[in-house]
């Protein structure tokens, strides 16, 4: 009995000198919380804009905060994003990332270069090949909405904006992306989209590391079903295949990677192509639908651009200006896109923050970037930050406006929805070319309104930040119907 006394106090004294840390006259504000090893962490998980904020009001700018026995420093000032988001020697991107992949999609790529997969990546989502990814999302696009909303259908179909808004991207983009423009060598994306659902469900707990064994048993369940859907894809290189997939299939094999190793990578893909794009759509539509200034002013520029309005017209298949409805996309992203940008410390840093401030890095901690917090809902930087305003980025004559300013400096970085620097979003413009497109083709083609006109945008799913692009809690009823019934 004095043994097992002693030896627990003695692992209670080794946790505690492991554990400890206390603060130098370089280090940034130093918050442990009150619970030992976990910190802040639920606080963290359940509202990470609502902690943050708090956090920032009661140390500033810059802190670090324990969360889960890890020491998370916490940059929110844009003006020094750079001093981050530039250094690549002192602060690893891949580390972090490589948790989560484990996490989420059980994937461990031990012989993966990022750089070499960016720049196959920028090979399919850029220049020429962009022309062509676009033409075939656009056929995809078409047919799926055909398919979900017949222009022979004459009475209103009621709906769930989110559900109609996601499902239709995101069975489009896996055809484009995943499936072959013949379905040759696809599963049915009605049956993927059932699974995915279920997956993206679970994804934040997953990334967290905080699912009860029922919900690590569904996890698993749905992961297996999901690597034996997405198994064909991009395998064999024909006539409809998928050229981007079969190209980053050849270069996981180039690193080695085994056939269970890929199928674990392309669902990570899956989720990385098509887990921002439906809801980025379901935001935009419903503040258009609950903001009719907006929907009037979106309409006039599409109308403009293509006065005979037919469905067949597409806005991906030759260069258009759009000032009016990139600024209410832009808009939408800065109420609703919620990344995290994390770097691990791999050597000691001095950061030399934007007001002449210097902190220590420690090695071994996470530095995080919030531009959610800061800058896209900083008051000092967007006026009224909680409300919509579709026109926030224009100037008064309707030029796009890029001007903002924090302490009396014109910034550089004043909304970050696709990230920045090396690490910015490589499929960016193939994702605003498909919601413009979705969005042109449903307000061109459908009469589409509120079920009950007085309907207010849902609130976001706050246990989200951090992943992308925020979901609702509950749906958004909405009805339409063809604009020209035969």
């Amino acid at each position: 009995m004095i043994w097992t006394i002693f030896l627990l106090v003695q692992a209670l004294l080794l946790y505690f000198i492991l554990t400890h840390r206390s603060r130098s006259k370089s280090d940034p504000p130093l918050d442990k919380g009150v619970i030992p090893w976990l910190g802040h962490a639920l606080e963290f998980g359940k509202d990470a804009s609502k902690f943050l904020n708090r956090m920032k009001l009661k140390h500033g700018d810059i802190f670090t905060v324990r969360v889960a026995g890890r020491y998370v420093t916490v940059l929110l000032d844009p003006h020094s994003y750079d001093t981050v988001i530039n250094d690549s020697d002192s602060l690893d991107f891949t580390r972090y990332a490589q948790v989560l992949m484990e996490r989420i999609f059980n994937l461990r790529l031990p012989h993966h270069q990022p750089a070499n997969a960016k720049e196959m990546m920028k090979k399919h989502f850029m220049g020429m090949n962009l022309t062509t990814l676009n033409s075939t999302m656009s056929r995809h696009l078409q047919a799926s909405l055909k398919a979900e909303m017949p222009q022979n259908q004459k009475d209103w179909k009621e709906e769930g904006l989110f559900n109609l808004s996601y499902s239709l991207l995101f069975k489009a983009g896996y055809l484009s992306l995943f499936g072959g423009e013949q379905n040759n060598n696809s599963t049915d994306p009605s049956s993927v989209y059932k699974e995915y659902k279920k997956f993206d469900g679970l994804l934040t707990k997953m990334a967290r590391g905080t699912l009860k064994p029922e919900e690590k048993r569904t996890a698993q369940s749905v992961r297996q079903r999901l690597w034996e859907l997405l198994a064909p894809a991009g395998l064999i290189e024909e006539a409809g295949s998928s050229p981007w997939l079969h190209a980053y299939r050849r270069l996981l094999r180039e690193e080695g990677a085994d056939e269970e190793t890929q199928k674990k990578a392309v669902l990570m893909q899956l989720w990385a192509t098509q887990g921002n794009v439906g809801p980025a759509a379901f935001w935009l539509l419903g503040y258009l639908l609950t903001n009719p200034e907006a929907l009037t002013a979106v309409k006039r520029e599409f109308s403009v651009i293509s006065p005979m309005g037919t469905s067949e017209t597409s806005l991906l298949d030759r260069p258009v200006n759009t000032p009016v409805f990139d600024s209410v996309l832009e808009e939408t992203l800065r109420l609703t896109a919620a990344p995290f940008i994390t770097r691990e410390v791999v050597q000691e840093k001095t950061l030399h923050m934007a007001d002449g401030q210097q902190y220590l890095l420690r090695k071994g901690d996470r530095v995080c970037l919030f531009p959610f917090n800061s800058p896209q809902m900083d008051p000092e930087i967007h006026h009224e930050p909680q409300k919509y305003k579709y026109d926030r980025f224009l100037n008064e004559y309707g030029s796009v406006k890029r001007d903002f300013y924090k302490g009396g400096r014109r910034l550089k970085y004043y909304t970050m929805p696709w990230g920045a620097g090396t690490n910015g979003c490589v499929g960016q413009q193939f994702a605003i070319n498909t919601i413009r497109q979705f969005v042109y083709m449903v307000l061109t083609n459908y009469h589409l309104e509120l079920c009950d006109p007085n309907a207010q945008m849902p609130e976001a799913n706050a246990s989200r930040y951090g992943f992308g692009m925020l979901q609702p809690e509950g749906d958004l009823l909405v009805r339409y119907k063809p604009r020209n019934t035969h």
